[in-house]
């Protein structure tokens, strides 16, 4: 069975954020505050799927018809975005994945449709390319998607890094995603070839436990199998977090020792990942924390402590 019809990819993962550079040997493109996702297009078809291979579709339906924007079959690396106020938006983005209502899912995506932007092409005329250089599968990339409203190709410069994350800065764009121009596509592995400059880190966080009192979230990440406290962040809006997000409570703490706060928690059980954006900072701490969304397209045993 080739690739297409396994239709179980797992993407090449980024590199950690360094500065921004300019070098000859690299293009540049935008980092989208979205949701991966590989879509697979037929003459007939499209199949979204996310890291965890769950199908988007279910959840994002205005979008089953990309694939008559394909001149031919072909597997797409990209991601999906919501855009509100002419800029990506996660947390309406990741709304859309919670949401099973389904006049709420009719009524959010007529005001905020998903769109999908496509940064790689790893199969075309029923062949895997992943060994052909990235600046050859850009070029087969922008041949064979027509552009739509619903459906973009990422664009790229070469060369000039810097002059690209100043402008993502000053319009408060996620940051730039750095990447080799001879780089291959290797499924599921983070290698130096792809890296990022952000104008603030983030890092997936497994939620452990909530305080009502000040609407608090606990966070914890993994060290091998043990679960090592990191800190906490404010939900935003005063909601009942538990019974929003079907938490279950549990009796104790889930880490090897008792936070500080440990009092005033309500212990849950380790099964619901958040992304957190922090200032970036030496010390093994969450500096002015800012909570960005649920992630439903990652298991906690992901959340590793770096």
């Amino acid at each position: 069975m080739d690739l297409f019809e396994q239709k179980d990819i797992k993407p090449m993962l980024i590199s950690e954020m360094m500065k921004p550079f300019n070098s000859p040997e690299w293009i540049y493109e935008l980092k989208l505050d979205g949701l991966r996702c590989i879509a697979y297009l037929d003459h007939e078809t499209t199949e979204l799927r996310n890291k965890r291979n769950m199908r988007l579709l279910p959840k994002f339906p205005e979008l089953h018809e990309l694939h008559k924007h394909a001149k031919s079959k072909c597997i797409l690396d990209g991601e999906l975005v919501v855009m509100k106020e002419g800029v990506p938006d996660f947390y309406e983005l990741q709304r859309r994945t919670m949401l099973t209502d389904t006049f709420k899912m009719q009524l959010s995506f007529s005001k905020y449709p998903a769109g999908f932007v496509a940064y790689d092409i790893l199969y075309m005329d029923n062949r895997e390319i992943t060994d052909l250089p990235l600046i050859e599968r850009k070029s087969y990339l922008e041949s064979v998607i027509q552009e739509h409203r619903q459906l973009a190709v990422s664009r790229y410069i070469k060369e000039k890094g810097i002059e690209l994350f100043q402008l993502a800065d000053e319009q408060k764009l996620e940051g730039v995603v750095a990447k080799q121009a001879n780089s291959k596509y290797y499924f599921d592995k983070r290698t130096k070839d792809w890296i990022k400059f952000k104008r603030m880190a983030d890092e997936e966080f497994v939620i452990c436990g909530y305080k009502p009192g000040n609407n608090t979230l606990v966070l914890g990440q993994y060290k091998g199998d043990m679960l090592v406290y990191k800190g906490s962040v404010s939900f935003g809006v005063k909601s009942d977090f538990i019974n929003q997000y079907n938490c279950k409570r549990i009796g104790v703490s889930p880490f090897n020792y008792a936070p500080a706060e440990s009092d005033e928690v309500i212990w849950l059980e380790p099964n619901l990942v958040c992304i957190v954006e922090y200032m970036p900072n030496t010390k093994d701490a969450l500096r002015q924390p800012v909570f960005k969304g649920i992630r439903t397209d990652v298991m906690p045993k992901e959340c590793q402590v770096r």
